[in-house]
């Protein structure tokens, strides 16, 4: 570039650069930000985001340090389940020898004299189809014939049985099996050709037997000092739906719906609207809604978005999480109470005025929110839900994380890998149904197959 010798061009000339400057300068800023933000996206995991643990593949770990101590393996005074041997077998196999090495002599079972080792081996039995018949028995007395009656249940001149139908539901909706592939191991197993209609029957029989197990289940959920609540998403006739669950540690219910937030959450489905206590769940906006109810916030999610930020360099995180991590610690996992509950809301509180002076402030534009930045969105959440943050370690109901939610809600996410999606709507609300009655089975450790025949056997199943 050619530089004038004239000082009013110079002038002009250097005004101009200036002017540049500044603006190479908006961009380079920009940039930088842009480039730092695109970084952290790459370096996102299960440990410092909201991804989940199967997206890390063989490097996950877990979300909170584990300090037990402990060697791996089973600890002292487990009781093991090796097979031991059983007083009286069901089909004994005496093994003798063939003759007699000296004389030749042929040897038969009833020249066995006494019996040496022992070994059993535990096996099923070959599997096959039990028949019953079903007949009507007719008596003649005081000249006139006497008919029984065929039980409820046998209506139809051929039919299956309960256990078939159980075996059915309990293999499509906890194991995730398939309706054609149902039909197909019962063909390879039993030569017999239960069919995919037959399989869907019975899952609609076991949901409307269920009905008022269901209410069971929502009423003694509502009775709890803490409930977990969460919310994951399927797809359903082609379209996205939304599962949400209100568990505990005896019970578990689900629930489909359109929508995520508050439509889903206010529906007459929804349990939280009619919570009264400790509500543990995410920083989903909808929950503060409901002011019924106190809220618990999982620090599950809290860690890894401190980790997230520390990454980033951040520094008034890493005060926060040691704070976070030493009270659950104190707390011998969020078991019992932390004492001098004011020291440690005060310290607390100063390591968030670090981040107030830390964090940029909001950028505010012409219209719109102001733009917050990450660490920034999550101190003003920090701030906002303090009480909600801390209860784990000054109350005793109140666990660390949301893990019992995330567990229960964990089964969606398996039936869409195997199933990929619903394709009804009342098919989605029969595993929803029958899903939550065999979680809260397990979770009271109780036998599910049982259960489910004694449900199609029209026996009433109750909880609490």
């Amino acid at each position: 570039m050619e530089i004038p010798d004239d000082i009013l061009l110079l002038k002009d000339l250097v005004v101009k650069l200036l002017s540049r400057l500044d603006v190479l300068e908006t961009e380079n800023v920009a940039l930088k930000s842009e480039n730092a933000e695109l970084r952290s996206r790459l370096n996102l995991n299960s440990n410092n985001s909201h991804k989940p643990p199967s997206s890390d593949g063989l490097s996950k770990k877990p979300a909170f340090p584990q300090t037990s101590g402990k060697k791996s393996g089973g600890q002292p005074g487990h009781q093991g389940r090796t097979l031991t041997m059983v007083s009286t077998a069901d089909q004994i196999i005496v093994h003798h020898a063939p003759f007699c090495p000296c004389c030749s002599k042929i040897f038969t079972p009833s020249d066995v004299e006494q019996i040496g080792n022992k070994r059993q081996v535990f096996d099923i039995p070959p599997p096959r189809i039990e028949v019953t018949e079903h007949q009507i028995g007719i008596i003649t007395c005081c000249n006139q014939q006497h008919k029984g009656i065929f039980p409820d249940l046998v209506t139809q001149p051929v039919q299956y049985g309960t256990k078939i139908k159980a075996l059915s539901v309990l293999l499509n909706i906890d194991y995730k099996i398939p309706f054609e592939k149902i039909e197909q191991l019962l063909t390879d197993l039993y030569n017999c050709s239960f069919n995919e209609s037959t399989a869907i029957s019975a899952n609609l029989t076991c949901f409307d037997a269920l009905a008022s197990t269901e209410e069971n289940i929502k009423t003694e959920t509502l009775k709890s000092e803490s409930a977990h609540f969460d919310e994951t998403g399927m797809r359903v006739e082609g379209k996205l739906h939304w599962f949400h669950t209100a568990s505990t540690g005896l019970f578990t219910y689900l629930f489909v719906h359109t929508h995520r937030g508050k439509k889903a959450l206010q529906s007459v489905e929804s349990l939280i609207k009619d919570f009264k206590n400790w509500a543990i769940h995410d920083c989903w906006a909808s929950y503060f809604d409901f002011k019924d109810c106190w809220h618990a916030l999982c620090n599950a999610h809290i860690l890894r978005e401190l980790e997230g930020l520390k990454e980033n360099g951040s520094i008034w995180v890493i005060e926060m999480k040691q704070l976070l991590i030493e009270l659950f610690e104190l707390s011998q996992k969020a078991t019992i109470i932390v004492p001098d509950k004011d020291i440690w809301v005060q310290k607390y509180q100063v390591i968030c005025q670090k981040a107030d002076k830390e964090e940029p402030p909001p950028i505010y534009g012409k219209r719109g929110k102001p733009k917050n930045s990450k660490g920034r969105n999550l101190l003003n959440r920090l701030i906002e839900h303090q009480n909600g943050i801390l209860a784990f370690a000054f109350i005793q109901a109140i666990p660390f994380t949301n893990n019992q939610a995330e567990r229960d809600i964990r089964c969606l996410k398996t039936k869409q890998k195997v199933a990929t999606s619903f394709r009804t709507f009342k098919g989605a609300q029969h595993y929803a149904r029958i899903q939550s009655f065999v979680s809260t089975l397990r979770k009271h450790d109780m036998n599910v197959f049982q259960n489910l025949t004694n449900v199609f056997n029209q026996n009433q199943i109750s909880f609490g």
